[in-house]
């Protein structure tokens, strides 16, 4: 008798069905598509309520029932699922982290804005670094402040008063 079961079967929080694998933190699972007659997969991660992706799903070859997941499946849907969580990462860091250089009186600077998105109270902080990185001067302003050169400029002829 042969068996067949699968290797990794032992490891703990590993799962591998047709319809729902469980393994490297992630959770892929096929769903019916709410938008047609098709079906979707969408990948979870461990912990998390929502899923990071969610895709079209091939039909198998009855043209009724999803295609089973696989080993190649599931590796390409982490790699994937794992790229658009990067993506958004990077998007929402650079919503809250701007910077600008500026030449000025002291020289060329860099000013930072970086968005604190506190739930009760939001806040952003305004700085200005020299060309060594030493932190020349800092202040609070709102979530909504927009950061130009302009701006900065503006703040810094004006000897960092406290409104950037």
């Amino acid at each position: 008798m042969n068996d067949t079961r699968n290797p990794d079967s032992d490891i703990p929080g590993s799962q591998q069905q047709p319809t729902l694998w469980r393994d490297d933190g992630w959770t892929a699972r096929i769903i019916k598509n709410e938008e047609d007659d098709g079906w979707a997969v969408e990948m979870t991660m461990d912990g998390q309520a929502e899923p990071a992706l969610v895709g079209p799903w091939t039909m198998g070859r009855d043209k009724k029932n999803p295609k089973p997941l696989d080993s190649p499946a599931f590796i390409t849907l982490v790699k994937t699922a794992k790229e658009v969580l990067r993506r958004h990462e990077q998007q929402l860091h650079a919503t809250l982290h701007k910077s600008v250089r500026i030449d000025s009186a002291a020289g060329r600077l860099t000013v930072k804005l970086d968005i604190v998105p506190d739930e009760d109270e939001p806040y952003a902080v305004l700085s200005a670094y020299d060309e060594s990185g030493e932190q020349l001067a800092q202040t609070q302003v709102p979530p909504t402040y927009k950061l130009s050169v302009q701006r900065a400029s503006e703040w810094a002829s004006g000897g960092f008063g406290k409104h950037g």
